[in-house]
């Protein structure tokens, strides 16, 4: 090959995308000796002297434009004080997981072993040709105030000192929407503030750039409100000092508009909220414990707009709302530096994300029936999937306009796909379903608990809050294991086969008895049925003393699903269950019917099992789009296979029209919207994104989605059972430990939404 091509191949495999482009999936390849040469000596000597001729570059040709360091010294660590950079590490890890999870940024987590700032400083600017970005954390005032004023100044990249500007950034946000519901102003609210620290500060001083007055702002550390003639109060903090007497915090606040919480719990009365001025607004932003109970304060005040930092209460003030986003931004228009025109877009993207319709997703992840603008919503959730593509482009804009924009982008609406597209392939439904079910457990029995591995889930289940875990099986063998991991909780556990459960054995044994005695099942059937786990597992469902059931990891499907079926009666209308797998792919979940169940399903058969597996999809929060598929497209084989699912389609859009529903069609063209409509234009799937796809018959399903599990490592939930009255649902032979703990957030859910039915 000629000198000039070798170059040039090696420059494009190096070759990151333009900006404004982002990459989803790594694209280089590595599989041979070839690749292995493009990709180090002597192909990656190319891309070095690129850069040594023009030091930007490096943002061409490495992955410097998405790597932020997350950067402490270990001096002020959550509401552990100063612990030391190794014990910090942990918290640092954890950040560069958010940040990776929320905004696809890859990060290194960095713990300096100085206290002293001019060391600190150097450390920092000495490694920072590495990143895009640093994030410094948990650094205790004063010094943080200058490490981060230094690095701002003398650095080229986007600094910021979380623990300063996250929390005042999302407050603001919160702060406009409570003054707008309260009926006031910016510029007229009394605002009291405790706290004095670096984040009181930065707080204050966001607040004073939307509106709010200084000489309106009493502030307070340990001693009391700061004055103007205590030599004490540092420079920043003398811009809200006062020269009027307080005689602590509960005469500071009487008539106050606005109390801001930063310093330690249970430290506000009931007394003092009642002396404060109507439509009181209260963040009680310390972590665990805020300055006033929740429930405390809104039972105290009902005319109260209260937040705090906790996530089991409306209105968390959550810095994850903030910082992934505004580092995505900033990295993406490759900023000089995070400004105050960044931060303050950040905070208007936020509220005014709060006031538009919620997707219906986020109103299942937090157990709600509508999210709407309010009292008890004044800022987004943060599983909110809308917030990748609101809170970037605004921080993005604003780079640009205020001139610290190198790389600007020009195409806003590809911008936005594009950051949509970056988290498809994150695992955010999972956290979704699990969060959801966290919002109202139920009991849910895992039969085969005397193997370790399910004993682990439930465990995972239990610590998690996810469900109220029943283990059967031998409780001597789960005794043991719970010692074993640790599971120290106590919880009931049953042995079917004990003196003990004899007579719910035989109570069991006689209600299923009755109702299948003209079925050909004996009571001494029965009896011997119900000293099987599953058996007697599934009466526990059925007699109302569990909610939901998860079994199946011991035995193959078939074995399992039998009782289910001799036991569990189908939902209202439905004639046939099946299973559905939900696959997470690169492109977003997919739901993938029946993979489990019906070897050969008939036309009429297909049409139902689309329609169950839409419910489910809609049970996740998703609008379904589903394709019906088949080795043939629109009619283009008369065989059996595909005829049969063209008579389902036709069924479907004559029967439900509103249903987004097509075929017979093969999977290339539904997964490809290109194809599709260059060929396909009358589909009713152009310009839609599949998320579901009904397959012919079993052998089509269940080979495709254990292909995807196995050769894309796409992780599965499932096999999710479709038709039943009850929530019980089979684990696959032998399932991982995170498999079954998603099946029994699954099964939880399941039986929310039977509940939620059963009460209407």
């Amino acid at each position: 090959m000629h000198k000039d091509s070798k170059r040039r191949e090696a420059l494009l495999y190096h070759a990151k995308p333009t900006p404004g482009k982002i990459q989803v999936v790594p694209t280089k390849k590595y599989a041979t000796q070839r690749d292995l040469a493009l990709a180090y000596s002597p192909g990656v000597a190319e891309p070095c002297l690129e850069i040594e001729k023009d030091v930007n570059n490096v943002y061409k040709y490495t992955a410097k434009g998405n790597l932020v360091a997350v950067i402490t010294n270990g001096t002020a660590v959550l509401g552990l004080g100063d612990i030391g950079p190794e014990a910090s590490k942990p918290v640092m890890e954890g950040k560069g997981l958010l940040f990776k999870i929320f905004a696809d940024i890859d990060v290194f987590d960095i713990e300096v072993g100085t206290k002293d700032i001019e060391e600190f400083i150097a450390t920092v600017k000495n490694i920072s040709p590495t990143f895009g970005g640093i994030n410094l954390e948990d650094i205790k005032a004063p010094e943080s105030f200058e490490i981060e004023r230094r690095l701002v100044e003398e650095l080229n990249i986007p600094v910021m000192h979380d623990d300063q500007h996250g929390t005042a950034i999302i407050s603001s946000a919160a702060l406009l929407n409570a003054v707008e519901l309260a009926g006031k102003k910016m510029e007229d609210v009394k605002m009291v503030i405790s706290g004095a620290g670096s984040a009181a500060i930065a707080c204050a001083n966001l607040y004073v750039s939307f509106g709010v007055k200084p000489e309106n702002v009493i502030m307070f550390n340990s001693k009391g409100a700061l004055r103007k003639d205590d030599p004490r109060v540092s420079d920043m903090q003398r811009v809200y000092a006062t020269d009027k007497h307080y005689d602590d915090l509960a005469h500071a606040m009487k008539g106050a508009d606005v109390f801001i919480g930063l310093s330690s719990g249970d430290i506000v009365t009931p007394e003092m909220l009642l002396g404060m001025a109507d439509n009181p607004i209260v963040f009680a932003m310390a972590n665990p414990t805020p300055e006033i109970n929740y429930n405390l304060a809104i039972d105290t005040r009902k005319d109260i707009i209260m937040a705090t930092g906790r996530s089991d209460h409306p209105n968390q003030v959550n810095n994850v709302l903030g910082f992934p986003f505004i580092f995505r931004g900033a990295l993406d228009v490759r900023a000089t530096k995070i400004n105050e025109e960044m931060k303050k877009a950040a905070v208007i993207a936020l509220a005014e994300l709060a006031k538009e319709s919620v997707p219906e997703q986020v109103n299942i992840a937090y157990g709600e029936t509508k999210l709407t603008f309010g009292r008890d919503y004044i800022i987004p959730k943060p599983f909110d999937p809308r917030l990748i593509a609101a809170v970037p482009p605004a921080v993005a804009k604003a780079a640009m306009e205020s001139g610290v924009a190198t790389a600007p982008i020009t195409d806003w609406e590809k911008y936005k796909d594009e950051l949509l597209e970056r988290m498809g392939s994150d695992n955010k439904m999972i956290r979704l379903l699990t969060n959801r079910a966290r919002t109202n457990p139920k009991r849910i029995i895992f039969a085969e608990a005397d193997q370790i591995d399910v004993l682990k889930a439930a465990q995972i289940v239990h610590e998690e809050g996810i469900g109220f875990p029943i283990l059967l099986g031998n409780q001597e063998i789960i005794k043991e294991l719970k010692d074993e991991i640790g599971f120290d909780t106590e919880v009931p556990v049953f042995d079917p086969k004990t003196k003990e459960s004899e007579a719910k054995r035989l109570e069991y044994a006689k209600h299923f008895w009755e109702t299948r005695k003209r079925k050909g099942i004996t009571l001494l059937d029965a009896e011997k049925w119900m000293r099987e786990r599953n058996y007697f597992g599934l009466m526990m469902v059925n007699t109302g003393e569990a909610d939901a059931l998860v079994t199946g990891y011991s035995r193959s499907y078939p074995s399992t699903i039998k009782p289910v079926i001799q036991l569990i009666d189908k939902a209202p209308g439905v004639s046939k269950i099946a299973t559905t797998n939900m696959m997470m792919t690169t492109r977003g979940p997919i739901f993938l019917s029946d993979t489990a169940i019906n070897p050969n399903p008939s036309a009429d058969d297909l049409a139902r099992i689309a329609l169950m597996t839409a419910k489910t999809v809609r049970m996740f929060g998703m609008e379904p789009v589903i394709a019906m598929v088949s080795y043939s497209n629109f009619g283009s084989s008369h065989n059996e296979g595909p005829s049969k699912v063209s008579q389902a389609v036709a069924y479907l859009h004559e029967n439900f029209p509103d249903l987004v529903v097509d075929g017979e069609i093969q999977t290339d063209f539904a997964l490809n919207p290109d194809m599709l409509k260059s060929k396909f234009p009358f589909s009713k799937l152009v310009n839609k994104k599949v998320n579901t796809l009904i397959f012919p018959n079993l052998d089509a399903a269940n080979i495709t989605y254990k292909l995807l599990k196995e050769l894309n490592k796409a992780e599965s939930i499932g096999p999710i059972i479709l038709g039943l009255d009850k929530p019980v649902h089979v684990f696959q032979l032998g399932a991982s430990v995170e498999e079954m703990v998603n099946m029994a957030a699954v099964a939880v859910v399941d039986a929310q939404e039977k509940g939620r039915k059963l009460n209407k």
